[in-house]
């Protein structure tokens, strides 16, 4: 619904007072957003771009007549364009100046909603700041338990592009910023709703890319580990360290949820539809065709003209000029609550901001396989749409009320920028209309059903004793079951294990019977006889939770199940037949291949048929472009099986089978937990001189009840370097392979080490990371290395990167000053890879099947030059040539207040004008 510009002032000023009235006075911020959608008059007539084709389909039969521009409305007006099936009604519950640009949002045991205000998103067409520190966290409370949250701080400020946010205890989240490699968990220490505390969680989580392609949405399932969009691992906290397990591929950009069997349903992106979901990620991919209905790539989304859609003409349905095919989405939910129809429980939703619409899908199982049906496809609709262009629908959560909150981030672009780049059809629409002008807005909803009123009971977890919370687990509403499970396994409070035995046993209500299950695991009190007496319950739903939770317990030894697993291959259902191949599969069972034809010749349904020959012959692994990580080769492979059977023969009588130490009674471990170790996963220097040498005595002021680790010198450098790669890669660790060679040169450098190390003499003689905060670098050109990212010689740093720009020409330099004199050990960065210019994607191909052209920005021949005063010079022997992917240049300690990294030679005749880039430097001292 566009208005003429002459309405343009009055339309603002009534939506900024009725938004005071809505959540409260604040004349600075009013100001301000009306100063955000200062639009000009009409455009004149537009023309196609230079070079562009007419009878190209981006560009066949473009509408480029003059228009009004979009105008923001207020929610109350908004709220007027929503269509929604009969009986269903939707009203805001927060609403800008409040926040803005909301694009996530999730609940703590008290029922505070924190919210992920990405305040950068695209407010110019070259999105332009896209990563200043200016987002924010949110944490909004409904005091007056009216449905609205009108009390709110900024509980975390200043932060670049956050990827999630994850409530993880009473006033503490987990977060982590675009480009970086680290989740910090903050937390408010004095009770003013503002965290003060920040404190390193994990690292090694980051992934490279534009901030539509990293890593988003970390999630707490209901097995008690933590998952991601894009990362092919799971994270977990233990008393030893938070530690990491790979995982299949979810290919998932925007979106995490889980249902009432604790199964995750990733959302894609760039697809448009719903990415990984058949079976739970944790067990691998498996390729099942036809997931999706015939016609559920068809979105039917209002009448709302614009025809702005990245893919061009050739994407927009004619004469109403909505989407026609899928191609964006975000934000999922699987609604688990009370307060709505009853056929809408275990319902998918999940947001098409292109199309404008929230869509509801109805997973039909046969035959153990599940197909996605678009509930409204026959009427040719959707659950929610709108008339309103401005309607991004980015998140769905069931809140706790009962009822399904929608995330809209009401803004004019919804595509990175770069796709938005002058001479696009997208730019041109965006101009069009000026939707470039509408930013800092956006409003969370509140979808409710007549007859159902919401739950205005208040949860208060963190103040209710630890009995009192049990009887939460079994409550109708999910996230009541959910939240009370998280806050009973962080509380880590044993005194209620027989109370949750009790329920996991008898209760009548099986989703009770499950939270109790997995809440026991998550305590780590998981018994053998509980898991076992489930596996024989009546109801094949409980069975399939004990196949699952009953994995914990085999990988900390018990190896006593195997005959239950045995019998499970054997179960009448195929649901728990399918589930006990893959636990199978999943803890490599002894003679594993008889056990999947067993399965396979006993039930003849096509889940069974499908997951058992996957397993015999694993399909190849596709790698989604930013959205898989590259997979080890057939020689790595071979290293890492080689340094696990080491490592299963020998370290783990000490170790833990599972890496996490062996248990030596009175809370001690008879030595260090490798798994999640930080030190194992620092410089290859460290694991390298402890298994060579040894080490003895406390650990960080801690004594383990083994004693020592004996020297094992004697051993072959291959046979080092194969067990090391397998606790780096292999026991939820994520750090580079060692190879001989490596461990050859640590070798010879510490041929006169006498006896063992002590810690402290150890972590004097490792190498160790020099923090990038605490340097000062320059560089003689620099660029970013995507559109809208941060020019500067710092983002070498992080997953950004940093570039020349230009072709590579002798002379450009890279220059980092310490605070002091230090020896410099090595340097290693990543040589990043960009597209080569003047590629673009064929209209409406998924990401998936395109064949991008890359060139290789590494640079091809460098000098090292240190100096004491930044004014003389001196060049270091030092490896001379850069390779594509990680680089390592190992300097031998060589003291230095300045180094510089210099171009020895010129790209002649470099058609593809090659910069020279490097990301995730780091630098080591000694």
């Amino acid at each position: 619904m566009l208005k003429s510009f002459s309405t343009i002032s009055l339309t603002v000023a009534l939506c900024a007072i009725a938004m005071s009235a809505f959540i409260g006075s604040d004349p600075i911020m009013q100001i301000r957003l009306q100063q955000n959608y200062v639009v000009t008059d009409t455009l004149p007539k537009l023309s196609l771009p230079e070079g562009a084709n007419p009878d190209d389909p981006d560009w066949k039969d473009v509408d480029l007549e003059a228009k009004a521009p979009v105008q923001p409305l207020s929610p109350t007006d908004e709220a007027k364009l929503f269509l929604l099936p009969p009986g269903y009604k939707i009203e805001p519950v927060l609403t800008e100046p409040a926040i803005q640009q909301p694009a996530a949002i999730s609940f703590d045991g008290n029922g505070r909603m924190y919210v992920l205000e990405l305040r950068t998103y695209m407010l110019t067409a070259d999105s332009k700041d896209e990563l200043k520190p200016t987002s924010r966290i949110s944490r909004w409370e409904d005091k007056n338990n009216d449905g609205v949250y009108e009390t709110g701080t900024a509980f975390v400020d200043n932060l670049i592009f956050p990827r999630f946010v994850l409530p993880y205890g009473k006033d503490c989240i987990l977060t982590m910023e675009s480009d970086a490699d680290n989740v910090y968990k903050y937390t408010d220490t004095n009770g003013d709703g503002k965290a003060d505390k920040k404190e390193l969680f994990t690292t090694k989580y980051g992934r490279s890319g534009n901030v539509e392609h990293q890593q988003a949405f970390m999630y707490w399932g209901m097995d008690n580990w933590l998952y991601s969009t894009v990362n092919a691992f799971r994270v977990r906290e233990t008393p030893n360290g938070v530690i990491r397990e790979k995982t299949g591929f979810n290919r998932a950009q925007w979106g995490i949820t889980h249902d009432d069997n604790g199964k995750l349903w990733f959302q894609g992106g760039a697809s448009g539809v719903p990415s990984y979901f058949q079976f739970p990620v944790q067990y691998g991919n498996f390729d099942v065709p036809n997931e999706l209905a015939k016609g559920f790539d068809v979105p039917y989304g209002a009448a709302v003209k614009l025809a702005d859609m990245q893919g061009g003409m050739d994407e927009v349905r004619q004469p109403d000029g909505s989407l026609n095919h899928v191609t964006g989405s975000a934000g999922n939910d699987v609604y688990r609550g009370d307060r709505l129809p009853a056929e809408l429980k275990g319902q998918y939703f999940y947001g098409e901001p292109v199309a404008r619409i929230v869509r509801q899908i109805n997973p039909v199982v046969t035959e153990g396989l599940t197909t996605l049906h678009n509930v409204y496809q026959d009427q040719k609709s959707e659950f929610l749409r709108s008339t309103d262009p401005l309607f991004r629908p980015i998140d769905m959560t069931t809140a706790p009320d009962g009822t399904l909150y929608i995330t809209d981030m009401y803004h004019g672009i919804i595509q990175e920028g770069q796709w938005t780049q002058k001479g696009t059809y997208l730019r041109t629409k965006i101009e069009q209309y000026q939707l470039d002008k509408v930013v800092g807005l956006g409003r969370i909803w509140r979808i409710t059903y007549e007859g159902k009123e919401r739950d205005k009971t208040r949860p208060n977890m963190y103040a209710e004793k630890t009995a009192d919370l049990v009887k939460n687990l079994a409550h109708p509403n999910g996230w009541w079951r959910d939240a009370a499970q998280q806050v009973l396994v962080q509380r880590k409070d044993l005194s209620v294990v027989p109370q949750l035995t009790a329920m996991a046993l008898t209760n009548k209500n099986t989703l009770a019977r499950t939270h109790a299950l997995w809440t026991l695991e998550g305590l780590g009190a998981l018994k053998t006889s509980v898991v076992q007496k489930m596996l024989k319950d009546a109801n094949p739903h409980l069975r399939i939770q004990a196949l699952r939770a009953s994995e914990t317990v085999y990988k900390a030894g018990d190896k006593t199940l195997e005959a239950d697993y045995k019998q499970a291959l054997t179960d009448a259902n195929t649901d728990v037949l399918i589930q006990a191949m893959l636990t199978a599969k999943f803890l490599k069972l002894p003679d594993l291949d008889n056990g999947i034809k067993t399965a396979m010749a006993s039930n003849k349904a096509a889940g069974v048929k499908l997951v058992g020959e996957q397993i015999l012959t694993p399909p190849k692994q596709r790698n989604m472009g930013p959205f898989g990580a590259p997979e080890l080769s057939a020689n790595q492979k071979a290293q890492v099986e080689r340094g696990a059977l080491i490592y299963n023969e020998l370290c783990s009588q000490c170790h833990g089978n599972n890496g996490m130490g062996t248990p030596a009674g009175n809370g001690r471990l008879l030595a260090p937990a490798l798994a999640g170790s930080q030190h194992m996963q620092a410089h290859p220097e460290y694991p390298i001189r402890v298994v060579l040498h040894g080490l003895e005595g406390a650990i960080e002021g801690k004594m383990y009840a083994g004693g020592m680790m004996a020297s094992m010198k004697e051993q072959s450098d291959e046979w080092v370097a194969d067990v090391l790669s397998y606790i780096r890669n292999g026991l939820s660790n994520d750090a580079s392979l060692i190879s001989a060679q490596q461990v050859a040169r640590v070798r010879q450098k510490t041929a006169d080490q006498k006896g063992s190390y002590q810690y402290a003499q150890l972590s004097k003689l490792t190498p160790y990371e020099l923090q990038p905060q605490a340097l000062t670098v320059t560089a003689s050109h620099t660029a970013s290395t995507r559109i809208g990212g941060n020019v500067s010689p710092a983002s070498a740093f992080t997953y950004e990167g940093w570039s020349t720009g230009g072709r590579q020409e002798k002379g450009m330099w890279y220059q980092i000053e310490f605070p002091k004199e230090v020896n410099v050990a090595e340097l290693r960065f990543t040589a990043s890879q960009s597209i080569k210019k003047g590629w673009k994607p064929t209209p409406g191909q998924p990401m998936g099947s395109m064949k991008i052209p890359f060139i290789q920005n590494y640079p091809r021949a460098f000098i090292i030059e240190v100096s004491s005063d930044g004014q003389t010079w001196h060049e270091v022997p030092a490896e001379a040539k850069g390779v594509e992917g990680d680089n390592i240049i190992s300097l031998n300690g060589v003291k230095a207040k300045f180094l510089k990294m210099q171009l020895s030679e010129s790209l002649a005749n470099d058609p593809d004008e090659i910069p020279w880039s490097m990301g995730q430097l780091k630098v080591f001292a000694q």
